[in-house]
């Protein structure tokens, strides 16, 4: 069967999704969406994408009914749902405390900062829980907390001669099966803030994929509805 504009977009975003995670390196990446392009049957896309996991499952679906997939550390939520917490907490008096890379946060999570600061970064975390509340205190001091733009995110803390709020967010929508995280405590003469965005390491990724993407466009040139090349008149 042929296949069509949609379902070529289709694995070409799946092939961007694989290379975002590392799945592929970006010779492989750009020689796979090539042939994407180029593709004229559903046979010819299929082996494209056998190797690869489309998210929340061991098989990429092809076809219209098959959903759009996630970007970038969204993909593999469900595998970072459940586990022993590593960290229930942190203080800092007079200094600091961190939590990032890969921990696995506490469904309710407590973090206290006087005179002093504290980080907590979600982007590479896991989670014991779907639901997780972390907890933000600070008196004279700041705690700041970054995720990724597909989290589910809800801040409700309160501000008392001081700021508990998100800052700048980069774009991104959050993914219905991401954990839900409920931020909420209170701020005096301090600030907490919550900040969306993504690690160095996959901008990067995406970046590489999207210039790889528009370099396989121009080598293919421009095209008509059916796939065929466009003859001026």
């Amino acid at each position: 069967m042929r296949a069509s504009d949609t379902e070529r977009e289709r694995i070409a975003e799946l092939l961007r999704e694989a290379v975002a995670e590392g799945r592929l390196e970006m010779d492989e990446f750009e020689q796979r969406l090539e042939t994407a392009y180029k593709a004229r049957t559903h046979g010819e896309l299929e082996p494209l994408v056998q190797d690869l996991p489309a998210p929340g499952s061991a098989v990429a679906p092809v076809g219209a009914s098959a959903p759009a997939p996630l970007r970038g550390s969204a993909a593999n939520w469900p595998a970072r749902i459940g586990g022993t917490a590593t960290s229930k907490g942190g203080f800092a008096l007079w200094g600091g405390f961190n939590r990032k890379g890969r921990w696995t946060v506490a469904r309710k999570f407590t973090a206290f900062a006087m005179w002093g600061g504290g980080e907590i970064d979600l982007r590479e975390a896991h989670f014991e829980d779907r639901e997780t509340v972390i907890r933000c205190i600070t008196i004279m001091g700041g705690l700041h907390v970054t995720a990724p733009p597909e989290l589910n995110v809800d801040v409700r803390g309160v501000g008392i001669m001081g700021g508990f709020g998100e800052g700048s967010n980069e774009e991104g929508e959050p993914a219905p099966d991401a954990p839900y995280v409920r931020i909420t405590g209170f701020a005096l003469m301090g600030g907490v803030g919550v900040e969306r965005k993504r690690t160095k390491a996959e901008r990067r990724r995406l970046k590489e994929a999207e210039q790889a993407e528009l370099e396989a466009r121009r080598r293919r040139g421009p095209e008509g509805p059916d796939g065929g090349t466009r003859k001026e008149l």
